[in-house]
């Protein structure tokens, strides 16, 4: 959905989080937007770190071989090279601009190690969390090199890279029925204005990550300065605007899955007896 009709509500921002500095893996420094004390989750998004740095002692060492069950990550590179490497055989390098959906499933060990040691190390990973019916399926992949990316001029002055979701006649290769994401990075000139239409009942975000943006119109707008997510709700009608300079932001919504979480560590389940079973089937080598 990317059109809205003079009865469409406008969408507000809720709320301003700012992200907190944090690492993981091996010690690769980060910053936590979602999965942290601030904003603990966004059903059905379970965190989004954002990395960058210029740094090679800040992300040489990795993220070495570890666990996941339950749900997905998608690992998006802006810039820099990421090989992934998992225990059922799947290998490959994330490039700048690609993308990386992996449903974890019932279970598999994967390590994410920069192919690069030296040079800017940029992008964002998103946990997306999934049903009771399908957290014990079949691990998968779905990865797509930058020109399988649709981009797109929506409006003079605006570029969306299409992920996942559609804008006019651009629809992202991403595809995940349960819960009919979108995921969009969104290049604003100076100034210039965009709306589009958010699926009606999802949960959705803004996050901007080069420049501030202003969200509404009038005296509902709010400003959303560079590294700061914007929770939207009340409505369909997203309104973006770029300040006096340029800007950039990933905008992400997803249906709700309105499910019970148990989470420990890198097992996202429903119960907490099925995260001592992760545990048990993890520790016995049933990944």
């Amino acid at each position: 959905m990317n059109t809205s009709s003079t009865d469409t509500r406008d969408a507000r921002v809720n709320r301003l989080v700012r992200g907190q500095p944090a690492s993981d893996g091996a010690g690769v420094r980060l910053t936590r937007v979602i999965g942290g004390p601030v904003l603990p989750d966004l059903d059905p998004f379970l965190l989004l770190d954002e990395f960058g740095t210029d740094r090679p002692e800040d992300y040489l060492a990795g993220f070495p071989d570890h666990p996941h069950r339950g749900f997905e990550t998608v690992t998006y590179m802006l810039d820099g090279r990421m090989r992934h490497k998992d225990n059922h055989g799947n290998e490959g390098v994330l490039v700048p601009g690609s993308v990386q959906w992996m449903t974890a499933g019932r279970g598999l060990v994967h390590s994410e190690m920069p192919e690069q040691e030296e040079g800017r190390m940029r992008g964002f990973q998103l946990w997306v969390n999934l049903p009771s019916r399908d957290k014990m399926t079949a691990p998968q992949y779905q990865e797509f090199a930058p020109d399988r990316i649709p981009q797109t001029t929506p409006a003079p002055g605006v570029s969306v890279k299409v992920i996942a979701g559609e804008v006019g006649d651009s629809r992202g290769p991403i595809v995940q029925p349960a819960t009919d994401p979108v995921y969009l990075d969104i290049a604003l000139e100076p100034g210039v204005a965009w709306t589009y239409g958010l699926p009606e009942g999802h949960s959705a975000f803004a996050y901007a990550y080069e420049g501030g943006i202003a969200i509404g119109e009038g005296e509902d707008a709010r400003d959303v300065p560079a590294q700061t997510l914007a929770v939207l709700g009340g409505g369909e009608r997203l309104l973006l605007r770029a300040g006096e300079t340029a800007a950039r932001l990933i905008l992400v919504a997803g249906r709700p899955l309105r499910e019970p979480v148990a989470r420990y560590g890198p097992f996202v389940m429903n119960t907490k007896q099925e995260i001592m079973q992760a545990f048990v089937d993890y520790q016995e080598g049933r990944f």
